[in-house]
């Protein structure tokens, strides 16, 4: 539609267009949206958001209202049921993500650049992961959660982890790396186990000496970080054969893909599962207010050393490297970070963390999922934080003063062991061992540990995926960077020749060609007018 309208400068007449007319012509109109329907743009872009959000506030108050119904045991499980739903879903999805995520992302990139990615990410988790620890030991030291007498739990939760050697643990760290079987490290992990071994005494001894002998056993639980390893040199491998390793990183890639339409299905489903799965957590618990009152400042030092983390520390170093507003980002992972509360898993909260950084943050998926399965194996900052506070929390117990070379091991071996705590409910307690060994406190007192783990561990996960969430973020904007760098490089490359080719315009071979064909025809002209003289 066009309408003719007049110009006062010179009578003439043009045709525009009809809303430019009206601009013109008529009154101006305020464009804003009527205030209901910005309200429900902002509810239709942040729907699972708030549902989620909701999920957990009504789950709460549905498991208040049930504890004060006597449940059997068996109606507990049911009432928790739809939760389960929901942590089964996540964990089936989980191995196929991973492998495939990591084998079309290490396809995909360079070798150099993803051994550049490599080495940022991994540098990143590490300096973040001692910045928790450290966090961990100041706050215990500050708020002593130790220093009131603590009455130890009949009820507990979990297995207090056997006794294990420190070698051991990190022999079987390096060892889980190199699964011996593909197919079992999807179910099983190694362990290190003992036997006593006696040998009798050689002749003129009569003694019998009793040796400890360490052994293999296969325990229960993914190994994932043997899956990720395998599965970053397999990428490499099919990159380096060129052509004929196309047609099976396609086959990742669409495996992938379809992995994640999958995920985009469980993910609506998640707001129902978290809402039981905290209800049925809630209506677990046996006496609330005797638990906080013996351990509430252990709780407390918790809590507060996450949150200075997860709000203060990596929130400050995303944005004094890039920026950026840091918590418009979080609030792009917020569905992750409810889920990681809820299930408590931070390998169950990778499906949907990688969801949301790459529809919400713009993070590529060559680097999300290449980045995200690497962190929720090898970034713990919240258990490193909690083993930190934990291992002091311990020595207050046993009246043990901590010197600086035993605070300096329990940093150190927490953040060493947190590589490879299983990214499962209360899998930091098991490395939690590894700690009290290296400076020798008593590991039955993990039984108050146990006890209120249930809430500690949920904000350790909030925490993890958090990490692994901002590093994503910033190997983004490195990418970025140097690929803007790039474009300057050879754009001003572009720019020089242009300039060398104008200031020298002689040298070209076509300006010389037409040179030679104007000068060949001015010497024929010339002899022509010699021959016309001469005649």
């Amino acid at each position: 539609m066009a309408e003719k309208i007049d110009m006062a400068t010179n009578g003439g007449e043009v045709y525009v267009d009809e809303r430019l007319a009206n601009g013109l012509n008529g009154p101006k109109k305020s464009e804003r949206q009527p205030w209901s329907r910005r309200v429900m743009r902002i509810v239709r872009a942040n729907l699972l958001v708030i549902l989620t959000v909701a999920g957990v506030i009504v789950g709460v108050f549905i498991g208040l209202g049930v504890r004060n119904v006597t449940l059997t045991k068996t109606q507990i499980i049911y009432v928790g049921f739809p939760g389960e739903l929901l942590i089964r879903l996540l964990k089936m999805i989980i191995i196929p993500l991973v492998v495939c995520s990591l084998v079309s992302g290490a396809a995909s990139i360079d070798p150099k650049a993803l051994g550049k990615l490599g080495g940022w990410a991994m540098l990143f988790f590490l300096v973040t992961t001692l910045i928790a620890s450290s966090i961990g030991v100041v706050m215990a030291f500050i708020i002593s959660p130790g220093s009131v007498s603590v009455t130890k739990p009949t009820n507990v939760v979990g297995d207090v982890p056997a006794h294990k050697e420190v070698v051991d643990s990190f022999l079987d760290l390096i060892r889980n790396i190199f699964p011996s079987n593909l197919v079992s490290a999807a179910f099983q992990s190694y362990a290190t186990s003992y036997k006593l071994v006696t040998k009798n005494g050689t002749d003129g001894n009569p003694n019998i000496t009793v040796e400890k002998v360490p052994f293999g056993v296969d325990q229960d639980g993914m190994n994932i970080l043997g899956l990720v390893v395998f599965a970053i040199v397999f990428g490499v491998a099919l990159r380096k054969l060129g052509e004929e390793g196309e047609i099976l990183i396609k086959f990742f890639n669409s495996f992938n893909e379809a992995t994640m339409v999958l995920v985009s299905w469980i993910m609506w489903y998640a707001p129902f599962g978290i809402m039981f799965l905290v209800a049925g957590k809630i209506v677990e618990m046996d006496d609330v207010g005797k638990l906080f009152a013996s351990l509430g400042k252990y709780i407390a030092c918790c809590m507060i050393g996450h949150a200075i983390h997860g709000l203060l520390v990596l929130p400050g170093i995303y944005f004094i490297i890039t920026r950026k507003n840091p918590y418009t980002f979080l609030w792009g992972i917020f569905t992750a970070l409810a889920t990681a509360f809820g299930t408590s898993s931070s390998s169950a909260t990778l499906p949907l963390m990688m969801k949301c950084v790459e529809e919400n943050n713009g993070v590529s998926k060559h680097i999300s999922r290449f980045i995200l399965p690497i962190g929720a194996t090898v970034n713990m900052d919240g258990a490193a934080l909690f083993q930190c506070v934990a291992a002091v929390f311990i020595a207050q117990l046993n009246n043990t003063s901590l010197d600086f070379i035993q605070v300096i091991t329990i940093l150190v071996t927490a953040t060493a062991s947190s590589v490879g705590a299983a990214g499962i409910p209360a899998g930091g307690v098991l490395t939690l061992a590894i700690i009290l060994e290296a400076i020798g406190l008593p590991t039955s007192d993990i039984s108050l540990i146990l006890a209120v783990d249930w809430l500690v561990d949920r904000t350790c996960t909030v925490l993890n995926v958090e990490g692994d969430a901002y590093g994503a973020g910033l190997l983004q904007f490195f990418v970025d960077r140097s690929s803007k760098k790039e474009d300057g490089a050879q754009l001003s490359e572009i720019r020089l020749g242009e300039d060398l080719s104008a200031a020298a315009p002689e040298s070209s071979p076509l300006m010389d060609e037409q040179g030679g064909r104007d000068s060949a025809e001015s010497s024929k002209k010339a002899l022509s007018s010699e021959k016309e003289s001469a005649m």
